[in-house]
């Protein structure tokens, strides 16, 4: 089974276009992990360059300090900006700091909020700005003529939300005046797939792109956990243990039967399942070695599945009842 090159895929209905995998960037900065460093982040954004992951994905409030991942990435993509659509995000509900004189996503912290993420990411242009999560103190049509200047002085080229809920989504289409969202990037995987209620329909609806965040759910699918645990330096074992604990390892087990009898696996089934979905542009998952890059980067072909192959995947790690449906 052999690779092919990273295909790339439109965002919604928009110009974007994206490598089928993006690399998320939350780990850049961060302590305790080998990409704490500039070193660290280098070697893992010039795997994923040589590896076709060309999506970077970060935000203002990643790194152990606020702009630290972004300011890693400045420093690292010098000479190599022109290889990558750049994503970031801004206004964040409880991470972001206050601005004096308006809400998150206001036009006053808009501004700011730019020109920081600019200045730290050493470019002149960002390719996708997302609001990170709602902001109930901000009227939509504020925040999207906001972000209507940003793409018409060139300093932004689509803009983009995270979080949001599928009455948000189309909230937001149905205030925008020209310039709209164009992506969706929201919790979704095997193991949480509670967005398939509300927030697919609407991104469907609307033309959105979705950017599905914890695709691997930790690294629950990605084949190197068991009942009996996991990688003992593994982010879930170190800070998460709960999730380890609570994750539903009858139907897991049944999922890696799955695997085993296809000669895949699950890391290589899981992404295979995410591309089979029209809607999803790419699948943005974190790495903190080369390796681990470019593992994700090669599963995005090692396998197509079929339509039987999907529905027998959804049949193992199915959406739960809805509680609310009484």
């Amino acid at each position: 089974m052999t690779s092919s090159p990273l295909p790339q895929r439109s965002v919604g209905r928009s110009g974007l276009r994206v490598s089928a995998i993006g690399l998320g960037c939350n780990n850049f900065g961060r302590a305790g992990t080998a990409t704490e460093t500039l070193e660290g982040t280098r070697a893992v954004l010039n795997a994923a360059l040589d590896a076709g992951v060309t999506f970077l994905d970060t935000a203002d409030v990643y790194g152990r300090e606020f702009g630290l991942s972004e300011t890693l990435m400045g420093e690292a993509l010098q000479g190599r900006r022109d290889e990558v659509v750049l994503a970031t995000k801004f206004g964040h509900a409880d991470l972001a700091p206050a601005v004096l004189g308006g809400g998150k996503a206001s036009r006053t912290s808009i501004r700011r909020s730019v020109e920081g993420s600019l200045r730290r990411l050493k470019t002149d242009w960002i390719d996708l700005y997302q609001l990170h999560t709602p902001d109930p103190s901000t009227p939509i049509e504020e925040t999207l003529d906001a972000l209507a200047d940003l793409v018409r002085e060139g300093k932004v080229r689509y803009v983009g939300h995270s979080n949001f809920s599928g009455w948000q989504i189309a909230e937001a289409d149905y205030a925008a005046q020209g310039v709209r969202f164009v992506s969706s990037q929201n919790q979704y995987s095997l193991l949480a797939r509670a967005a398939e209620r509300e927030v697919l329909p609407a991104v469907d609806r609307f033309g959105l792109g979705l950017l599905p965040f914890f695709p691997l759910h930790n690294g629950l699918l990605t084949g190197k956990f068991s009942r009996e645990g996991g990688p003992e330096g593994s982010r879930i074992m170190r800070q998460r243990p709960h999730l380890w604990r609570e994750a539903p390892w009858d139907a897991l087990e049944r999922y890696r039967t799955f695997c085993d009898e296809r000669g895949i696996t699950m890391l290589q089934a899981t992404f295979a399942w995410f591309l089979a979905n029209p809607l999803v542009s790419s699948v943005i998952a974190g790495a903190t070695s080369p390796e681990q890059v470019g593992a994700n980067a090669a599963a995005a072909t090692a396998w197509v599945p079929s339509a039987d192959d999907i529905a027998e995947i959804d049949g193992i790690l199915s959406l739960p009842a809805d509680p609310a449906a009484g």
